[in-house]
């Protein structure tokens, strides 16, 4: 392993620091926006604001490393990134703030890019699992980490901001010092709307709603942690347990998805998130027992995109996987976007409890729509049965890695978690080329 390890150690690094600093910065500005007297809605919007760059950035980034390759791009990205830091605590002002976490998001997405395709090109095939996975624990491990940095000053000081600051420059140093070949961007198209959610429409409003769910939460949860009357260690220590308590879902949940109906399995996903929202709800007065609740949020909310993911795939043919996952991508994206924003209102208008019952809603809709979709009949499977890879929903380079890992027979699904979403990988399937009008007895395999 270490040798594998080795080659790629550099931009394991890179991002591993740029992770550190931006996972702090995103809390931090949360609770310096909080106690700057930023109403809800405010802080809601620059949550929205992050998310609509890193849909934008899905769009502009590919361009710009195709023109200034992969060194180059990083360090123009992760400056970009560090000058907003910055510019954050000089500029005290919400429609500046706006602004900079546009930038954030399109400079995030676009890191997110340079890695993931280079790790891709340079992972051995038979060993690209592995390397998928040692990914995928370095971005949720560096981002629960980053909450406890919160712990060395107050949140008005100016130190946190030039701590975050220092490790998005420093991840530059070891990936411009790699000698590894640069690889090259290839575009991936999107499959229509209209098509997704013909193929699988439980997939695309459960893309839709865990967006809404977990933009609210990324942006606006540190926010409520505070009105529940914790202090920043206490936060750092809230935001912590949901992205561990995530994590350590995951190999379960996804076992849960593998074995039954995939919208049987969204049931119960969705449900033991929305029950964790409403105990959050309840218990947000009480101190240790909102800790609890916000464990069996997170143990539900960072399962439901995986899920999702899988059901897709379920659904599309091996040609379609990748644009599909694309197409999928981005409507979780434009969710995560539009939820803070909405959840900041709700709060503004009503009380802080509104975001966790708002957490409520969206995974109890998603419920409910998967079992009105679970009594029209069996699910059918178009080629076969996808499996369990965990994945952080970062860019669609990834996917590209994901796709291929998958036709390795000797790579296992591994239990490593991501950050508001998980990914999952088909078998070996081959799509027919042309199947035909079907038969009950030629119809492609059904879930039990």
């Amino acid at each position: 392993m270490i040798r594998l390890l080795v080659p790629i150690g550099a931009l394991l690094t890179g991002i591993a620091l740029l992770l550190l600093g931006t996972g702090l910065l995103n809390t931090l500005l949360a609770l310096r926006g909080s106690a700057e007297g930023f109403a809800d809605q405010t802080l809601g919007l620059l949550g929205s604001a992050y998310f609509a760059g890193f849909i934008l950035g899905t769009w502009l980034c590919p361009r710009l490393i195709r023109r200034m390759g992969h060194v180059r791009a990083f360090t123009f990205l992760a400056a970009a990134e560090a000058a907003c830091v910055l510019i954050h605590v000089l500029w005290v002002e919400p429609g500046m703030w706006l602004l900079l976490r546009v930038i954030t998001g399109v400079a995030l997405v676009g890191i997110y890019t340079v890695i993931e395709s280079w790790l891709n090109t340079t992972a051995p095939p038979e060993r690209r699992g592995q390397i998928f996975a040692c990914y995928m624990a370095v971005n949720l491990g560096s981002l629960a980490l980053a909450q406890q940095l919160l712990r060395w000053d107050s949140p008005l000081a100016f130190t946190l901001f030039a701590i975050s600051a220092i490790l998005i420059v420093v991840a530059v140093m070891p990936v411009s010092a790699t000698r590894l070949a640069q690889p090259v961007i290839t575009d991936t198209p999107a499959l229509s709307l209209k098509r997704l959610w013909q193929a699988a429409p439980v997939a695309c409003a459960g893309a839709m709603l865990s967006g809404l769910g977990m933009g609210g939460f990324w942006g606006l949860g540190a926010v409520y942690a505070g009105r529940m009357g914790m202090d920043t260690v206490q936060i750092a220590g809230f935001v912590s347990l949901v992205i561990v308590a995530g994590a350590l879902s995951q190999w379960p949940m996804g076992r849960l998805s593998d074995q039954i109906d995939r919208r049987k399995a969204l049931v119960l996903i969705c449900g033991l998130a929305a029950v964790g929202g409403l105990l959050m709800a309840l218990l947000g007065p009480f101190g240790q027992w909102l800790l609890l609740a916000a464990a069996v949020f997170g143990a539900g909310s960072f399962a439901v995109y995986p899920a999702v993911v899988a059901h897709l795939i379920d659904h599309l043919h091996q040609e379609d996987i990748l644009s599909g996952n694309a197409a999928l991508l981005m409507l979780h994206g434009l969710g995560a976007a539009i939820g803070p924003a909405l959840a900041g209102v709700l709060m503004s208008l009503t009380a802080p409890v509104a975001l966790p019952l708002f957490f409520t809603l969206m995974f109890a809709l998603c419920a409910l729509y998967a079992l009105w979709q679970l009594r029209q009949g069996r699910d059918r499977i178009v080629d076969e049965a996808a499996h369990y890879i965990p994945m952080v929903r970062t860019s669609n380079a990834v996917l590209e890695m994901m796709l291929e890992d998958a036709t390795h027979e000797d790579v296992e699904p591994s239990p490593v978690t991501g950050d508001d979403a998980v990914a999952y990988t088909p078998a070996e399937a081959q799509a027919p080329a042309d199947p035909g009008p079907q038969t009950d007895e030629q119809a492609p395999p059904a879930r039990p």
